[in-house]
């Protein structure tokens, strides 16, 4: 039995047919399934019968994932950078075996994604391999030094293939550390390249086609839908993923998304105001203070919580309506404030603003020393508090941080423009 064989393999009663895959295990055979998924039998107690041999012929040198196919550069076309740090849309099929593989440079992905070809000239580099609840602010840092160089270099645009759980927030502290004046596009894929239903394929078409946009803005560009019919664009600091498995999972919190891509048209609309294309030198602040927490408050929630948090450089609290907490935590709060930490108030509503100043619990938070948080996402706080705390001088933290930097935030109270 080798890899490219169809074998039917009988365990404990179940009996499955496929084509064999590389593995990762010598312990785990990997099938391709005639439905499109792959699977994985452990070899212990299994029989195994090749029912064709070669049923896919391998290049094993092209197989292998060390080597790199050629790249033509146009001069006609758009030079985009393709950045990746791990994830699901990391994984891509190779279409010789239909295996599942880690691809990372410019050549892989134009081999894993064939459509991209003829959009762009494309460069490639790798700045992490990890699943994104992994992800630590020193690779936020190396992720803006590295698409800082790229548009140094000459990228119009930068792609950036990212796991889709914490994208939200490597996406908002790109938005506070670099100053751009090209478009960077998070993308990433709910789905699997195995997958049938995978999503892969379209949000890095139309995260290539944002990229050469005039929108010099850090966005994230997901599945507008259910449907492959085109893909949302969503800033980059005012975005949540709302649905654990959808492929639609990515949405704009209080507004419709800065625009869409068309996947069939291959056209990218706006309809929302966008930062221009070279509207701003680049430029880069990466300084990033990282002793910040983000603590959520529920009702009977043990006030011992923030005794934790003591000593801490900043904390952001999820608080309730307009952002309250239960009065017993007022003096723990003010404890920390007293002792130097930045504290900032933010609401588990979806949607709304912040204001301390209508009922009494408010007014005694902002006697304690806390920050209201305005209607920046709580996510967002946590990353905007932790670079603020880093570029801001200690006497002007608070007035840094309501200040908007990246559409984080409005400075009044009225719909998103």
């Amino acid at each position: 039995m080798n890899t490219g064989d169809r074998v039917r393999v009988d365990r404990a009663g179940e009996e499955t047919e496929g084509v064999v895959l590389p593995s990762s295990s010598p312990e785990t055979l990997v099938l391709k399934l005639d439905s499109g998924y792959n699977v994985g039998i452990s070899r212990e107690d299994a029989d195994v019968s090749v029912v064709e041999s070669d049923a896919y012929e391998l290049d094993r040198e092209q197989s292998d994932t060390g080597s790199a196919s050629e790249v033509e550069f146009d001069d006609d076309l758009p030079t985009i950078s393709l950045i990746s740090t791990g994830g699901t849309i990391a994984s891509t099929v190779d279409y010789r075996t239909g295996a599942v593989t880690a691809q990372f440079d410019a050549e892989d992905v134009l081999r894993a994604v064939p459509d991209l070809a003829g959009r762009a000239n494309y460069r490639g580099r790798v700045v992490a391999n990890i699943l994104s609840e992994n992800m630590e602010p020193s690779i936020w840092q190396d992720l803006a030094h590295a698409v800082h160089d790229e548009i140094e270099a000459g990228a119009d645009g930068v792609v950036v293939m990212h796991g889709t759980d914490t994208m939200q927030f490597s996406a908002s502290a790109l938005a506070f550390m670099l100053d751009t004046p090209v478009p960077v596009v998070f993308t990433g894929s709910q789905r699997s390249a195995d997958r049938p239903s995978s999503d892969n394929v379209m949000n890095a078409v139309c995260s290539v086609e944002a990229a050469k946009s005039d929108a010099a803005e850090v966005m994230v560009c997901m599945h507008a839908s259910e449907s492959d019919d085109r893909c949302a664009l969503h800033r980059g600091t005012r975005v949540r993923k709302n649905h654990t498995s959808r492929r639609d999972a990515f949405e704009t919190v209080g507004a419709e998304p800065l625009g869409y891509v068309d996947y069939d048209t291959e056209t990218v609309e706006f309809n929302r105001e966008t930062a221009d294309r070279d509207g701003v030198d680049l430029d880069i602040a990466p300084d990033i203070e990282e002793d910040v927490e983000l603590v959520k408050f529920t009702p009977n929630m043990d006030p011992g919580f923030l005794d934790l948090c003591e000593g801490k450089a900043g904390v952001v609290i999820e608080g309730t309506g307009l952002g309250h907490v239960h009065s017993d935590l007022v003096d723990r709060i003010d404890a920390l404030t007293s002792d130097g930490t930045a504290v900032v108030m933010t609401s588990q509503c979806v949607e709304g603003r912040v204001c301390d100043r209508v009922y009494d619990t408010g007014r005694d938070l902002l006697d304690a020393g806390v920050i209201e948080g305005e209607d920046t996402l709580p996510g967002t706080a946590k990353v905007k508090l932790m670079w603020s705390l880093a570029n801001a001088s200690e006497e002007s933290v608070d007035e840094a941080f309501r200040a908007p930097v990246a559409g984080e935030l409005t400075e009044r109270s009225t719909p998103w423009q």
